[in-house]
C-alpha cells in the first residue's frame, strides 16, 4: 500500500443488524480488514460506510458475512 494512494469510500448495504450490539459487530469486522482506515456504521440505514486505501470490496463483504450478516 502507498501512502499516497487515493483514499477510496464504500458503502455496503448490511442486512440482519437489529441493535447497538449489531452495529458493533459489523463496525469490529470491518476495522480489521487491510486497508481501513475508518468506518461508520448506520443502524437506521441497514448500512456501512467504509473508508482507506486499496480496500477490496470483497474482502468487505466477506468480513460483515463472517460477523454473522448480509452485505
Amino acid at each position: 500500500m502507498s501512502l499516497f494512494s487515493k483514499k477510496e469510500t464504500v458503502k455496503l448495504d448490511v442486512k440482519g443488524m437489529h441493535c447497538e450490539k449489531c452495529v458493533g459487530r459489523v463496525t469490529e469486522a470491518l476495522q480489521g480488514v487491510d486497508g481501513v482506515t475508518a468506518v461508520t456504521v448506520s443502524l437506521e440505514e441497514n448500512a456501512a460506510t467504509v473508508e482507506g486505501h486499496g480496500l477490496e470490496t470483497d474482502a468487505l463483504v466477506a468480513a460483515v458475512k463472517a460477523a454473522g450478516f448480509e452485505a
